[in-house]
């Protein structure tokens, strides 16, 4: 096993993960506000990745195990918001608010759907989409983690060991 190797399955996992969130959109399960913030961490992953491929070091492999981390802390915490062990942000959980939507969208059938982030749309194994997203990303920081292990050496400028 190489760094490069645990960099793309680390990456490709959180591109993989992305497209299943996009999937699951297009085929009629709109995202919530947290769903959505769960995306961007798997995008800075993916850039991340990219950038690691071609710079040695540990550095990226950490900051790529941060951003996994990241995903899978907000899915979790979203778990929680879904299953009320706490609670979600207003704007998308109890009473939810309807601030920015005018009258005729609340009486028509074609208006923007207002998805509750304490509301579960799908789950398989009495797992939510949240749920399935934290424990891959957590999955992934393994990967990262195996990455920075596998980067060797220091990662200050002028050590002349190289990666």
């Amino acid at each position: 096993m190489t760094r490069n190797l645990m960099v793309l399955i680390a990456a490709g996992g959180s591109a993989g993960l992305l497209a299943g969130a996009y999937l699951f959109q297009l085929l009629g399960y709109p995202p919530c506000a947290m769903c959505l913030w769960q995306r961007w961490p798997h995008v800075a992953a993916i850039v991340i990745g990219l950038i690691a491929l071609r710079m040695p070091g540990r550095f990226m492999p950490l900051l790529g195990a941060l951003a996994a981390a990241t995903t899978s802390g907000i899915g979790f915490f979203h778990t929680g918001v879904e299953k009320d062990w706490w609670e979600g942000p207003s704007s998308c959980s109890g009473g939810g608010s309807l601030e920015g939507l005018s009258g005729a969208d609340l009486l028509t059938i074609t208006g923007p759907r207002v998805v509750m982030c304490d509301q579960v749309s799908w789950e398989f194994l009495t797992l939510s989409m949240a749920s399935w997203n934290a424990l891959a990303s957590l999955a992934l920081v393994v990967f990262w983690i195996m990455a920075v292990r596998l980067s060797g050496g220091s990662t200050k400028a002028g050590s002349s060991r190289t990666v």
